[in-house]
């Protein structure tokens, strides 16, 4: 029996904390945020200019350029395509800008709430010791003002670190969040969603499917507003390797296609420099939010 679980037997009880072994989550997608400008050739705002401004005033969260936008609409257009029984009935977006607003045209076509989750957050290299923490995206509500969409009933299960992470860290940060995601959902919604989408990050769309799939050495490359499908392995109880791919990073509902394409090996980690006054900052929240979680939930983590 893992130590959460003989904890928890001896603060609940072990009648209280018996798994429902019966998982209702069938299939995960998982999609890249859109960041392309213009063309296939292009770039998120940041990248085609120097001149543009963070809508919701957070440093490193530019907004999608016009090209970008309408991506996010191809990627709600297919999604509306398929069949009822195959499309996602619960989305939940990393709490960048460009993110939410990659979720948006999907949660509006598909008359979903969209929930935000900071365990889906951009990754960040590790900063320079002494020099601040990476910025953090606003809470839902205050997010709720810019994208009416979003359903303030969700609370972020999972913070990263603000100190940032290196590749294993990132990898970490999926396990554990994918560990309390899959059974939360279950939990909170009563077995009521069989197919999940995440909205996110190329780094953290390789560690999320990486940790699935079971394989931190897959190759992957993600490009812009590519997507992902998962199905859980037929009688798989397990919550981690437990997934078979249906497609990886696939762009082949967008005009274009799969686009500006970027894997782990690509990266580069050095020592970012944090925010200016931020160097005394509390890094809190941070990782799993046990507090929100019920024993049914971190009996698995």
């Amino acid at each position: 029996m893992p130590a959460a679980t003989r904890h928890l037997a001896r603060r609940f009880g072990a009648s209280q904390i018996a798994l429902n072994t019966k998982m209702t989550i069938e299939t995960i997608y998982i999609a890249r945020h859109v960041d392309i400008y213009a063309s296939s050739a292009g770039y998120r705002m940041n990248w085609v200019t120097d001149d543009w401004q963070s809508v919701t005033g957070l440093p490193r969260d530019p907004p999608l350029a016009e090209y970008g936008l309408s991506q996010a609409q191809e990627l709600a257009d297919y999604f509306l395509s398929l069949p009822e029984e195959e499309r996602p009935t619960i989305m939940l977006s990393s709490p960048y800008y460009r993110c939410l607003q990659t979720a948006v045209p999907t949660a509006q076509k598909l008359g979903l709430p969209l929930y935000v989750e900071h365990g889906l957050s951009e990754w960040y290299s590790p900063v320079a010791p002494g020099t601040g923490l990476h910025p953090r995206p606003a809470s839902a509500a205050e997010l709720r003002t810019y994208f009416p969409e979003i359903d303030e009933s969700w609370q972020s299960i999972y913070y990263p670190s603000r100190k940032g992470e290196d590749v294993e860290q990132v990898h970490d940060r999926a396990n554990g969040f994918l560990r309390a995601l899959i059974p939360y959902i279950e939990h909170k919604f009563g077995g009521k969603h069989k197919r999940v989408l995440l909205v996110s990050h190329a780094a953290t769309v390789i560690a999320l499917t990486h940790e699935l799939i079971g394989d931190r050495n897959l190759p992957l490359r993600v490009g812009c507003c590519t997507l992902t499908e998962l199905q859980r392995k037929p009688g798989e109880t397990e919550l981690i390797g437990a997934w078979e791919r249906k497609r990886l990073a696939d762009g082949s509902h967008l005009k274009d296609g799969a686009t500006r394409e970027w894997g782990l090996e690509d990266i580069i980690v050095i020592n970012d420099t944090g925010l200016p006054g931020t160097e005394n900052a509390a890094d809190s929240p941070v990782g799993l939010q046990v507090d929100l979680l019920p024993p049914e939930v971190l009996a698995h983590v």
